[in-house]
């Protein structure tokens, strides 16, 4: 008897406590919560993504065409972001930044080239046996055409150092809208995507008087009584490249001159594009506060 009852009364502990288990609920059953938590969650994402209208796009199609039209951007913490330079827009404003800097170079090329003879033969000894003869110029005729050199040097300065002050303007301003889309700062100010456009369309009008100015000047040039007379000195003792006509430098100028026109306002309308898109970026969580 004392063992029977000592046996009941132990079955009778272990019973409370297997129905506290039972009853325990909440504190006993926090751990396999956590899952149904996070599936009831990404049900709710899901039935909302349902709900949304599929006229506004999302942050995630809005933030990546951006960047770029075909491959989704992941914001990485960083203020900013190479790939930038690989869009539309960043491809656009790095062919402006080459763009200045040809205009630079094909200005530079005439502006460096000042072209005045160099009487060597007047020296004497080998000078004169290698670079004298019929075809150099010596004594006073060697003077004139120096002077005359320099006068048509100084006669075609204007145009040029136009050209490279433009071309170097053009680099700064290309490096500036780089920086700034690479640093994200469009995103943060939208508006500075329509100056950008604006100064844009004033730029691509701009090279069109620029253009017809640059070869209107040149033409004046080549047809100064310097240059002719300069022309004719020259012809007299065989010499060639010195005839009163645009060179290779001048044409190449005019021809990216031309491609400028072409490039800004197409710059410009991709800057209105991103605008737009960074507007639609900025009004998607407004209107998920407002459901």
């Amino acid at each position: 008897m004392p063992e029977s009852s000592r046996l009941h009364h132990s079955r009778d502990k272990d019973y409370p406590s297997r129905d506290r288990r039972d009853e325990g609920g909440p504190e006993d059953r926090r751990a396999p919560d956590g899952d149904d938590r996070s599936r009831s969650h990404r049900e709710k994402q899901r039935y909302a993504d349902t709900q949304r209208d599929p006229r506004v796009p999302s942050y995630t199609e809005t933030s990546s065409s951006y960047y770029d039209d075909s491959q989704p951007y992941h914001h990485k913490g960083a203020l900013y972001n190479l790939r930038y330079i690989t869009t539309s827009r960043g491809i656009c404003q790095a062919m402006e930044f080459f763009l200045g800097l040809l205009l630079v170079i094909c200005a530079g090329v005439n502006h460096s080239n000042s072209g005045r003879y160099r009487d060597i033969a007047s020296l004497g000894g080998l000078y004169q046996y290698y670079y004298g003869g019929a075809n150099a110029f010596t004594g006073a005729e060697a003077q004139k055409v120096q002077q005359l050199d320099d006068q048509f040097y100084q006669l075609k300065l204007p145009p040029y150092v136009y050209s490279m002050a433009c071309g170097g303007a053009l680099m700064l301003y290309a490096c500036a809208t780089l920086a700034l889309g690479v640093f994200r700062v469009p995103y943060r100010f939208p508006p500075l995507l329509l100056a950008e456009a604006l100064l844009d369309v004033l730029i691509g009008l701009g090279f069109i008087p620029a253009v017809a100015f640059y070869f209107i000047k040149l033409q004046e040039i080549y047809n100064n009584p310097i240059c002719k007379e300069r022309e004719a000195m020259y012809s007299s003792k065989g010499h060639r490249g010195f005839e009163c006509n645009l060179n290779g430098a001048d044409i190449a100028g005019g021809l990216f001159g031309v491609l400028g026109i072409i490039i800004f306002p197409v710059s410009a309308v991709l800057a209105i594009r991103g605008f737009i898109r960074v507007r639609k970026m900025k009004q998607r969580p407004t209107e998920d506060n407002n459901l």
